[in-house]
């Protein structure tokens, strides 16, 4: 099994040039939505829950936030290998940059490449291993972060109907116990947390100008994109 993009680096790693909220701190709700293997059936098998199990301990022990887990098929990211996509944030910025990708990529490879040895497969096929930042219109996974940028447009989509429709745009009004209040086309809607499949901040003027810059030293602004453009075909 591979996880390694080439001989010179094992992994993929991008820091985008995303921003975090004024004044956005974390809330004591933690549960987390959007941890999903998105790998056709029968083509890749991945126990992703246990993969969360293996990676959150890396992140936190750098000082991050685990942000969302995907593994994307082959033909899903128009390669070869399947790719692992590990989001991560820092707390206090919302973002990563290059270092911070970098850090994670390695303490990831080598616990993985440890559980290899001793006989524990975590994905039954080839794959790479990218390790990235959430960028500025980045998806809401856990209920802190519907809290924190409540104000703001999001894409919802869910796993069942909701008042005849599995779809939402708007903007978000707020949180109460585990329930996302969102204005549609002026109607607001109360979305049960349980039920969201994906969820995304729409980018607008009004996020821009309502967020800072991340510390930008060292980071590439050249970025490998096709994982996300993927999540974008799945959401429209």
């Amino acid at each position: 099994m591979r996880s390694g993009l080439s001989a010179l680096h094992p992994d993929i790693v991008k820091a985008r040039s995303g921003l975090a909220p004024e004044g956005a701190g974390t809330i004591g709700l933690s549960r987390f939505r959007g941890f999903a293997a998105s790998s056709a059936l029968g083509v890749c098998m991945a126990d992703i829950a246990r993969i969360i199990e293996v990676v959150e301990p890396e992140a936190k022990a750098l000082g991050f936030d685990l942000v969302r887990v995907r593994l994307f098929g082959k033909t899903e990211v128009g390669d070869e290998e399947h790719t692992l996509q590990i989001m991560a944030e820092r707390p206090e910025t919302g973002q990563l940059v290059i270092a911070d990708c970098a850090a994670l990529s390695h303490r990831i490879s080598d616990r993985i490449d440890a559980l290899e040895e001793a006989g524990e497969v975590l994905i039954e096929d080839a794959y790479r291993l990218e390790v990235s930042s959430p960028g500025i219109d980045r998806p809401l996974t856990r209920l802190k972060d519907f809290a924190n940028w409540t104000g703001h447009e999001a894409r919802i989509e869910l796993d069942d109907l909701l008042e005849g429709r599995k779809r939402f745009r708007g903007e978000l009004l707020g949180l109460e116990g585990e329930t996302i209040s969102i204005a549609d086309d002026g109607v607001t809607y109360a979305v049960p947390f349980g039920l969201i499949a994906n969820a995304k901040l729409v980018l607008t003027d009004k996020l821009i100008a309502a967020s800072r810059p991340i510390d930008a030293s060292g980071v590439d602004v050249e970025e490998f994109d096709g994982a996300d453009d993927i999540l974008e075909e799945q959401e429209d």
